[in-house]
């Protein structure tokens, strides 16, 4: 009885969250531009230092793809002072975990590691930010990890080469339209001399910020910053990405050929960046949609009417102009356009039929929750303020999502849906299973 009473409280009632997310944060700028963003938190003996890089694939062009991701492995092949493999010993033996990531408007490292090492790790980064070794030999052996890292995450895997497809189709202009890792022919053709201009232009302070979060003296903070990373150089910045895509009026239809078990289906429809208003009444229809089991398209698809063997979605949420996007393996025996039609009329359930006061608090409930436990450590609330900074250009944008989040009526997740969730915005990608039989001209 009391875990029903539990789960029924979490559904039912709005979060008392007004107030609660608040904690320390200062930030400043050096001389060269680069942007400091500290979080002081002394309950636990950690650091965590993040170096966020203005730079993904949205910052790449038509054959240089990819390079964002190729820098990233790059970055870890070391400098004159710290050689191949140093870094990363450097950070064990000190009892600590470093690693990195590249997104469509970021590449960000980090390092985790007990308090009295902030200036160690502060050291490391600044120095590979001005003194990586870049050479043939070692950008030929990234190169190859990532051609391999290439056909594992994205040409052996039905679900991930769909959505390639999706986003090449879906965006015309946009460098949306290219995934992180970029295309094969251009990871394969990009030259030492673009990943030195890249190093050079990407890299620089003025297009970085720093996010320190744990145990330190700020003031202390401030001194250790200005000694290692004051000294670095600004650069002309990168050339802005000035690419709009065009409205989409009409929907596009692909059928997308490959090795597969099962039938699916991948629908896509163009959505607002990430400062948009409409973005959190949109994160609220896709949770009553198809996020989780009790979600509406899981329970019809996969348990009342067996036509689904999974489906799942995303809304992804970026700096510019993205992506609604859901997928559906059919199960066997059963016609995916059969899924497409349930599919589109559960999307129009959420646009003309009023939203029930239960199911909207408890999706906005679980939309919050999971974002409160997302702050939980020094490193999650470092994440958080590093892409709220990323994709909406103000930090200080996190601490109002929660309010945003209550905020939200049943009327304005109906407006959005009509918005944005319209047959003239979509595209669909049938995945049709083939096993080499089908030829191709």
């Amino acid at each position: 009885m009391k875990f029903t009473t539990i789960l029924f409280l979490t559904f039912c009632v709005p979060f008392l969250h007004a107030g609660e997310l608040s904690f320390p944060v200062e930030n400043y700028k050096l001389d060269n531009g680069l942007e400091i963003i500290l979080i002081p938190d002394h309950s636990c003996p950690s650091v965590t230092l993040q170096v966020w890089y203005k730079t993904g694939s949205r910052n790449e062009r038509p054959g240089i793809t990819g390079i964002s991701h190729l820098f990233e492995h790059l970055m870890f092949k070391g400098t004159e002072k710290y050689p191949a493999g140093a870094f990363d010993r450097s950070i064990e033996s000190c009892g600590g975990r470093d690693n990195a990531w590249t997104w469509l408007d970021n590449t960000a490292y980090y390092e985790i590691v007990p308090s009295g090492k902030l200036e160690f790790v502060l050291e490391l980064e600044a120095d590979r930010a001005k003194n990586l070794t870049l050479n043939p030999d070692n950008m030929e052996s990234e190169r190859n990890v990532v051609i391999n890292e290439r056909l594992l995450t994205v040409e052996n895997s039905p679900e991930y080469s769909a959505y390639e497809v999706l986003i090449n189709n879906a965006f015309v202009l946009h460098p949306y339209r290219w995934e992180v890792i970029g295309f094969m022919q251009d990871i394969r053709a990009i030259s030492l001399e673009d990943c030195l201009q890249y190093y050079r232009i990407n890299y620089a302070p003025n297009n970085a910020f720093l996010v320190i979060a744990g145990d330190f003296d700020t003031s202390w903070a401030r001194k250790l910053v200005d000694k290692h990373f004051g000294p670095l150089k600004a650069e002309p910045p990168p050339s802005p990405v000035k690419a709009v895509e065009p409205e989409q009026r009409g929907e596009k239809r692909i059928d997308f050929h490959r090795a597969a078990q099962l039938e699916a289906v991948m629908i896509g429809y163009k959505t607002p960046e990430a400062s948009h208003p409409d973005i959190v009444p949109l994160q609220v229809a896709a949770k009553i949609l198809f996020d989780g089991e009790s979600s509406r398209l899981y329970r019809r698809l996969v348990y009342d009417e067996e036509k689904a063997f999974s489906i799942y979605g995303e809304l992804s949420v970026h700096h510019d102009p993205s992506l609604f996007y859901i997928y559906a393996q059919a199960n066997p025996g059963r016609d995916p356009e059969d899924i497409e039609t349930v599919i589109y009329e559960e999307i129009e359930r959420i646009k003309i039929e009023p939203l029930d006061q239960y199911e909207i608090q408890k999706a906005k409930n679980q939309l919050e929750s999971d974002f409160m436990m997302g702050l939980q450590s020094n490193a999650d609330r470092a994440d958080a303020i590093g892409m709220f900074e990323v994709n909406t250009d103000d930090y200080r944008n996190v601490f109002d999502y929660p309010d945003k989040i209550q905020a939200v009526a049943p009327g304005d997740v109906m407006t959005v849906a009509d918005r944005y969730l319209s047959k003239l915005r979509r595209t669909v990608v049938n995945i049709i299973p083939d096993n080499g039989e089908t030829e191709i001209e």
